[in-house]
């Protein structure tokens, strides 16, 4: 690049308050770990620690009385909890993406986000492996279900297709938990050097792996950001691929249609970008880190939002014709009647029991993302905040339409039913959120939630190629190009 170039045409990438140096970047994200919480933070983590009470209080007495008091029943074997299993799955997706595709990309405006979303990845997964291991009934029973010799000389042997959830989700947490902590290795470092006490000191020494800012500690841990990033990348695809042929490889109506893998991932990247984006705006406005995560950053998040909804209204499209060119009765009559309600009326006169679900799915889903055509609403956050918020709501009952209207009602009218959840199952899904709060909350208090070293490296000074001459001819020539940045 030559230096009679205004500095902006490259620093448009940079999204940063002008005039931002790496000590403001240090002292910004350094001091919610070293300061007191402020009283939002504890207004936040007590109702979260009372919803993980609540969680393991549910947990005990499921253990104790046996998975029949969930709801589900004959047909719908499955209810809510493999409907939050999903629903949690997805939203772990949004972290790897931030972090390992954006970056594959080169897209610098991840820089203020990726923390966030990685640390999401680890704790939403967490909350999404729980259900499959109490839906086996017996929990204390799963080691059988390892390759080790047990007593009873009992070797497993894997037959069920739901062996690949296990496996795929698994490594996506292996991976994703190695890619966020190595990412967090330097910034260790910066808080080892600031400690005051010697607990602090030896805690974030030890994190930190001995780690001195040198020139080949630089070398090695750039490169082995990259690989991680190459490995974490084909996970996004595989992983939710793997979560959808739990239900592809079905026969039951509703269920048998080869676009569920595109269909599932774009929903888990929507879902995942939705709950990353109600997170930020929360930590952002309790830290007050406006400068660092600012109205361009989110701005970007709701463009992307808003291209993911429309891949989601896509594929609801195509099964809705699929079933139509089809010709299949049984298709039809799950889509049409069973989910849209609109059909035609059932023996007693009614429509589809849980068209209310279907629409409620769309309307989150489909018709609230379309409020970011407008550049007003990308940049208020009251807009952004409630519709993130009715995007996770939509996702969850895309997740639920899709398992509990199947089910419900496929070949034979005799073996038809309905499913109503019980207060265990409403009780264990507030409780994940109890588990995923008090998690992140206590992530947000102890770990830099900002990437302090991939932000720095985005200030225009760290990067040799760039030569600010200081002439103000230039410099207000840079500033009359850039884009304004919306008030908030």
């Amino acid at each position: 690049m030559s230096d009679d170039k205004p500095i902006v045409e490259i620093g448009e990438t940079y999204l940063l308050p002008q005039g931002t140096t790496v000590h403001d970047i240090t002292e910004a994200v350094s001091r919610v770990t070293e300061n007191k919480a402020p009283r939002g933070w504890w207004i936040c983590f007590l109702p979260s620690v009372s919803l993980l009470g609540l969680m393991t209080a549910v947990i005990a007495y499921l253990l104790a009385m046996g998975i029949g008091v969930w709801g589900n029943n004959a047909p719908a074997y499955w209810g809510w909890d493999i409907t939050n299993f999903v629903w949690w799955i997805g939203i772990g997706h949004a972290g790897t993406l931030i972090s390992a595709i954006l970056f594959l990309f080169r897209q610098k405006w991840r820089t203020s986000i990726n923390r966030f979303a990685e640390a999401m990845t680890v704790m939403a997964v967490l909350c999404a492996a729980m259900f499959p291991a109490l839906h086996t009934g017996r929990p204390w029973f799963d080691y059988y279900l390892f390759p080790i010799p047990n007593q009873m000389q009992m070797w497993p042997n894997f037959k069920s297709p739901l062996m690949w959830d296990v496996f795929a989700v698994n490594t996506y947490l292996t991976i994703s938990v190695i890619f966020w902590f190595v990412g967090l290795i330097p910034d260790f470092a910066t808080l080892r050097d600031r400690s005051e006490t010697m607990l602090r000191r030896r805690i974030y020494g030890f994190l930190a792996l001995g780690w001195r800012g040198s020139h080949r500690g630089w070398q090695h841990y750039e490169r082995a950001y990259l690989i991680f990033a190459g490995i974490s990348t084909p996970l996004v695809l595989s992983v939710h691929s793997v979560v959808s042929f739990d239900f592809a490889t079905s026969v039951i109506p509703g269920w048998h249609t080869t676009i569920f893998p595109p269909y599932f991932v774009a929903g888990a990247v929507f879902s995942g970008f939705a709950l990353v984006m109600t997170m930020m705006l929360i930590v952002r406005t309790v830290f007050g880190m406006h400068n660092l995560v600012n109205i361009r950053h989110l701005d970007l998040m709701n463009k992307f939002m808003l291209g993911t909804s429309m891949i989601v209204g896509y594929a609801y499209a195509m099964e809705f014709f699929i079933a139509w060119y089809s010709g299949n009765p049984y298709e039809q009559w799950v889509f049409l009647h069973n989910r849209a309600g609109f059909a035609r009326l059932d023996s007693l006169g009614n429509w589809g029991p849980l068209w209310w679900s279907y629409w409620a799915m769309i309307g989150c889903n489909v018709l609230v993302p379309q409020i970011f055509w407008f550049q007003r609403a990308r940049t208020s956050i009251p807009i952004m905040f409630v519709a993130t918020i009715l995007i996770n709501i939509g996702m969850w009952f895309e997740r639920f339409v899709i398992i509990v209207t199947s089910l419900t009602q496929d070949f034979l009218p005799s073996s038809w039913g309905n499913f109503h959840p019980t207060w265990i199952d409403v009780g264990l899904y507030l409780g994940t959120f109890g588990l995923f709060l008090t998690l992140f909350l206590l992530f947000v208090r102890w770990i830099p939630m900002i990437a302090i070293a991939e932000l720095k490296a985005t200030l225009p000074g760290a990067h040799p190629n760039l030569h600010h001459h200081g002439d103000e001819h230039d410099h207000a020539h840079a500033h009359a190009h850039a884009e304004p940045a919306p008030a908030e």
